[in-house]
Order: structure tokens, then C-alpha cells, then sequence
């Protein structure tokens, strides 16, 4: 893989789901096991060397842009909508450059390998349009949804299955400019590859954690407790 690869971190989400926690502070600020949840993906870089990262903001932005003027970001302000997953990536665009992408949802604590990493080691832009990390339902912690996706033998992904989307992937932007709305979620950009066959997964080799309420806080607390400091993806920024 080219490495002209950038890193679109979003974190621009209300955070409806914490409730009080959200108060005083933005989600992606909201600690788990003493760290910013933006900290614990920004870590996941130091291995992939992003020639740039765009962060996105929207509720108490002002906030994040302060908390990340010395992480060497780009801070997109997302006003006065929330643009979704497919739009925040839109509009980085002009940041992120044309090459695909590796984009990374900040509500999540990986507890085992690199996600980037290994997303990296298997990308084929030969043959693949997206690549998605996805786990096992039985590997998550703190989810409460189901499965997202099923994988053939080829690693092919197709709706419905116990797979789960894990909020990072690679992926080609070719087909953002095809959709006419405004805000939109990255789902629409996979049903055009999903339909060409053209999107991929592989399985996290760890345990994930779904960080987006206030108890899977608590449960990627109690994991972390857990694992020896080696184990847990906490690189230096």
C-alpha cells in the first residue's frame, strides 16, 4: 500500500447515548481507564505514520479544538449539521487527498493488535473498494446490537450476520461525490460496493469495546483492568 495514506478520525456525534456524561464535556473526551476516548484512537497511528489526520467536531467543539492543538490534527468544525459518517467524509476531502483512506470512529477501545496496522498489511486497492475490520459478536464488549456482516471463504462481505462493524476501515472515496445529499451515512458508499463485490473484511484478532454508553465505559474499564499494560493498544502520541 502507498504510503500517501491519511486517517479521518470521527468525532463530531452528539454522544446521546451518555446521557448525563455529555454535560460538561463531548464524548470523544469522556475517559476509559484514564485516557481521552480521541487519545485512545489517535495512539493507533503511530504505527501507520498518516501523512495527515482530520478529526471532526460538532457538539462542544470549541473543546476538542483546544484539547488537540498540540496533537499535530486537522480539526474540521461540522456547522451547523452533524454530517454523518459518509458526509464528515466528504467534506474532508479537501484535506484528506484522493488516495483511499483509513477512517477510525473515536467511541471504541481496541484491547489487542492494531486495527490500522492490520488493515494495512491486507489492503489490496487492486481488487478491493473498502475494507472493513469487523469482530465477532462474541468478541465485543459492551455491544448490544447484532452482527452487521458475513464473510465468504474470499473475505467478501455481505449484509446481515455475527460480524460487527468495528469503526475502522480503508476505504476509496470515488463514490462520495454520487450521492446528493448533504449528510449521509458511509452505509450508502457500501451498497454501491457491495453490489459490485467489491468490499472486504477481516476479523480483529482481540477484544473490542463499544464505548458509545456509560456501561460499556465501565466494561472496557473492567477489561482493561484485566490485561497486562502489553496487551492493550496504548501507543504514545
Amino acid at each position: 500500500m502507498s504510503d500517501e495514506i491519511s486517517l479521518m478520525v470521527f468525532a463530531a456525534g452528539l454522544g446521546t447515548r451518555m446521557g448525563d456524561w455529555v454535560r460538561d464535556k463531548p464524548k470523544p473526551l469522556i475517559e476509559v481507564g484514564g485516557r481521552a476516548l480521541l487519545d485512545h484512537a489517535l495512539s493507533l497511528r503511530t504505527d501507520i505514520c498518516p501523512v495527515k489526520t482530520v478529526v471532526n467536531a460538532h457538539y462542544k467543539k470549541e473543546m476538542v479544538t483546544s484539547y488537540l492543538r498540540s496533537h499535530q490534527v486537522i480539526v474540521l468544525d461540522e456547522w451547523p449539521d452533524v454530517l454523518e459518517t459518509g458526509g464528515g467524509l466528504r467534506a474532508a476531502l479537501p484535506h484528506l487527498g484522493t488516495n483511499p483512506v483509513m477512517t477510525l470512529n473515536s467511541d471504541a477501545v481496541w484491547l489487542g493488535e492494531n486495527p490500522l496496522v492490520a488493515l494495512k498489511s491486507k489492503w489490496d486497492p487492486k481488487t478491493m473498494d473498502a475494507l472493513l475490520m469487523c469482530v465477532r459478536l462474541q468478541d465485543t464488549v459492551g455491544h448490544k446490537g447484532q452482527g452487521d456482516f458475513t464473510r465468504n471463504a474470499n473475505g467478501m462481505l455481505q449484509r446481515k450476520g455475527d460480524l460487527v462493524y468495528s469503526g475502522a476501515q480503508i476505504i476509496k472515496t470515488d463514490h462520495l461525490n454520487k450521492i446528493k445529499d448533504n449528510v449521509f451515512s458511509i452505509n450508502r458508499i457500501w451498497d454501491i460496493m457491495l453490489k459490485k463485490n467489491k468490499i472486504f473484511g477481516m476479523e480483529y484478532n482481540g477484544l473490542w469495546c463499544d464505548v458509545g454508553t456509560p456501561e460499556g465505559v465501565i466494561l472496557a474499564e473492567e477489561q482493561i483492568a484485566k490485561m497486562a499494560p502489553q496487551s492493550v493498544s496504548q501507543n504514545t502520541l
